[in-house]
Formats: structure tokens, sequence, C-alpha cells
């Protein structure tokens, strides 16, 4: 199944992000951003037990799907960051949490990808990805995203999720 693939070690690499999006209805919006906060949430999350960054938001912004996996409701969110302060990892940046953003809708109908040609590091590629094909460290996110990152950063060699 084709994929959008985002390499987060590569990402991470990068000093400033210039990425643009083409989504139609926030123009302005950096829709690498939203990718990189579930594409982290998904796989660079220790997903603690107690979960301090779920526990300090006091607007109940961030809670755990049925995988463990934190998610954020963005109409509840007002970027205090108080989760990011919060969380013993470092693992909520500052730059997901704009208090108006919206969701990258993977660009699906339109062929013109603008984050593939506005990222000079070729982070944002389109690749066929079988669901069990876990080689080369890259892993499944959704059913329109899979992530690439460093193997160290994982808790297991298997698919860590992935929408029914």
């Amino acid at each position: 199944m084709k994929r959008l693939l985002l390499d987060l070690e590569k990402c991470d690499k990068c000093l400033e992000c210039v990425v643009k999006c083409g989504y139609i209805y926030h123009p302005q919006n950096k829709g690498i951003t939203s990718l990189r906060e579930l594409a982290t949430f998904a796989v660079v999350c220790h997903r603690c037990e107690e979960a301090p960054c779920i526990n300090s938001c006091y607007h109940n912004a961030l809670a755990k799907d049925e995988n463990k996996i934190i998610k954020r409701a963005k109409f509840l969110c007002t970027s205090c960051k108080t989760c990011a302060i919060a969380c013993p990892f470092g693992v909520i940046f500052d730059d997901f949490l704009d208090f108006l953003d919206s969701k990258c809708d993977f660009c699906i109908g339109r062929d013109k990808k603008l984050c593939m040609e506005t990222c000079p590091h070729n982070v944002i590629e389109i690749r066929d990805i079988a669901a069990d094909d876990i080689v080369q460290n890259i892993y499944i996110v959704s059913d329109s995203l899979a992530v690439k990152h460093p193997k160290k950063w994982f808790l297991d060699d298997r698919v860590l999720y992935k929408k029914r």
C-alpha cells in the first residue's frame, strides 16, 4: 500500500523547517508539524504508565488511545506547553503545540504534494510499504503514514500502531 513516509532521523537533523503545506483550508499551516507529532507519539514516546504529560494538562487535551498512544485534541489544547515541561523524556516538542493548527490531510486526491517539493532534505516521500514490512526501521503509524527512525527508539521489532 502506498503511504507517506516521514524520515524522522533526517527531519530531526534539520535546524529550521522550511517545508510548506498545500492544505487548502490552512495554507499557513506547516502540515509537517502535525505529521511529526503523530509520528513521535507513535514511535518515540515512552508510553509512561502514569503519563505526566496527560496529568499536567488541565484542559484534558491529551489522552491515550486503545494502543496507549497519546493523541492531542487540538480544539482543547491552548498551547500552554505544560505537557512539554512535564514529559520526563523530552518527547513533546514546543513546535508541536501551535494554538491554531490543523491536521495533515496527506494530500489525498491531489497529485501535487507541496511538502515533498519544498523539503530540501527529502524527508517526505511516497512509497509502497507493506503492513508487515519493518526492514530498514520503517514503521506504520496509520493507513496513510509510515515513519523511518533509528531502531534504538523502538520498543521492539513490530508494527507499533496501525489503524483498523
